[in-house]
């Protein structure tokens, strides 16, 4: 199993990414895939989630400004960052979770501690 990040770099505020996830070794299309961020200091943060059905969850922190998308075909999920803060500094990962998620009812998206398989991480760096 892997999970391969990359697109990350350094941008000035109000700048735009295009955050990618390539994915192996498992049933691609039977797991949710989740991005997540972790800050220097700080614990790691749900910030978007495509699930198996093509559901999309964001947090509230991104919303309007983050979108997530999943390509069948090649395995990969894309995280597509516009208007850049320089709160949105950190490194970027993201995550497989086989099952249904939602806000709760089910696994909750946002909690990494539900995830079975991670990345390495890209590092996205935002100045002000």
């Amino acid at each position: 199993v892997q999970l391969v990040e990359s697109g990350g770099g350094f941008l000035e505020a109000g700048g735009s990414l295009r955050l990618s996830c390539a994915a192996s070794g498992f049933t691609f299309d039977d797991y949710a895939i989740g991005w997540f961020r972790q800050a220097p200091g700080k614990g790691r943060e749900g910030v978007s989630c495509i699930s198996s059905s093509g559901t999309t969850f964001y947090a509230d922190s991104v919303k309007g400004r983050f979108t997530i998308s999943s390509d069948s075909a090649s395995n990969t999920v894309y995280l597509h960052v516009n208007n850049m803060k320089p709160d949105d500094t950190a490194v970027y990962y993201c995550a497989a979770l086989y099952g249904t998620v939602d806000w709760g009812t089910f696994t909750p998206w946002y909690q990494p501690l539900e995830y079975h398989y991670w990345g390495q991480g890209t590092k996205v760096t935002v100045s002000a």
